[in-house]
């Protein structure tokens, strides 16, 4: 069904033209203007609206007809709807996005609506955000069209976008009026966004130290990164740069990157050599790294290392205790625990040795 909208559009379009000839005051608009923006990964998305009441009228298929309608007025023959009120509506990307799975380039966009009566919709990203509304619509701006099925909802007054799920890679953002929304999935490559920022980052003040080099190298070791580069930025902060410096942490990724190479053996003396210089505390934590990667007998010898190096001091005995738990050996992991229980710093840490004492004598493992 088309219809003809000239008479109130004229009407409002003549108003415009003329506010334009004189100063006009800051008075609140009918539809409120709003925005919206949700971070994924480091890109950021922002929606800029206007919010238009239901105000008891007939909205899906009256106050917005279905399809493609001719409005009355500006340029286009045929148009879909604002997606809000007044202007545009416009959302932007910081970086190069998929919509339903369908590429789309960073950049700002005027938002637009195909609303079908068989709860479908077309959506429509057009590079002409600066327009009014949808007068002026011309097909051939479209950066990208992608097809959803909308959904029924409780009543809402208010047109209001949202973002109703978030995760590492992805979000779904929605419109939501009267008793229809219109979700769509936006994913993001984040980690080759992140390492693509992380590279040209380091030509700059940023690549003056020695952290963000570690921070780069843990950071492609664990998401999918170039492993080679993550080598070669790890090395650098050991060695070679007027910042370099060989502590526990920078060997420890750099040997998870050998391994992960396969390069076991580069990997084991990069990993003894971080032994070397680790605190009791980055040992405990190796130790129960270990455990949780299912490697019980390395576990425990890297547990005993640190009793022999640091005898009596906590939490040595602790870590023994959770190296002998993991084997199954309770009877000496609980003899390892009530000589922690003797020597553990504070009220709070003699709690958790006696919830794990009370679980080893149930016959329970406490890793």
């Amino acid at each position: 069904m088309k219809i003809n909208y000239l008479p109130k559009l004229f009407m409002c379009f003549l108003l415009l033209a003329t506010s334009n000839a004189f100063p006009q005051l800051n008075t609140p608009r009918g539809s409120q203007q709003a925005t919206i923006s949700q971070r994924i990964g480091i890109t950021d998305v922002m929606i800029k609206y206007s919010r238009p009441s239901v105000n008891d009228r007939e909205v899906w298929g009256q106050l917005v007809p279905y399809g493609m309608n001719n409005l009355g007025f500006g340029t286009a023959t045929e148009s879909p709807w604002r997606a809000g009120a007044d202007e545009n509506t416009i959302i932007k990307f910081t970086d190069d996005v998929t919509i339903e799975g369908k590429a789309l380039k960073a950049g700002k966009y005027g938002f637009h609506i195909i609303v079908n009566e068989n709860d479908t919709a077309t959506l429509i990203f057009s590079k002409n955000y600066k327009a009014w509304g949808s007068y002026f619509y011309e097909p051939s701006n479209d950066a990208l069209r992608v097809d959803i099925a909308t959904q029924e909802i409780p009543h809402t007054e208010l047109l209001t976008y949202s973002f109703d799920y978030v995760d590492a890679n992805s979000a779904i953002a929605s419109l939501k009026w009267e008793k229809k929304q219109f979700p769509f999935k936006i994913e993001v490559d984040v980690p080759k966004i992140v390492l693509a920022n992380i590279r040209q980052d380091f030509t700059g003040q940023n690549g003056f130290q020695r952290q963000n080099w570690e921070q780069a190298a843990n950071y492609a070791l664990n998401n999918g990164g170039d492993l080679e580069e993550a080598l070669g930025w790890i090395n650098g902060a050991i060695s070679g740069q007027f910042f370099s410096q060989k502590t526990f942490n920078n060997l420890q990724i750099r040997s998870q990157i050998l391994s992960k190479l396969g390069k076991e053996d580069e990997a084991s003396k990069a990993m003894d050599e971080a032994l070397g210089l680790a605190t009791i505390f980055q040992v405990h934590q190796y130790g129960r790294t270990l455990i949780g990667q299912g490697k019980k007998d390395k576990a425990l010898e890297v547990f005993e290392m640190n009793a022999k190096k640091n005898k009596d001091i906590w939490p040595v005995h602790y870590g023994l205790a959770r190296g002998y738990s993991a084997q199954g050996n309770y009877k000496k992991a609980l003899l390892h625990l009530k000589l922690a229980l003797n020597n553990a710093p504070n009220d709070a840490s003699k709690d958790r040795v006696q919830a794990n004492i009370e679980k080893l004598e149930k016959g329970e493992d406490i890793n």
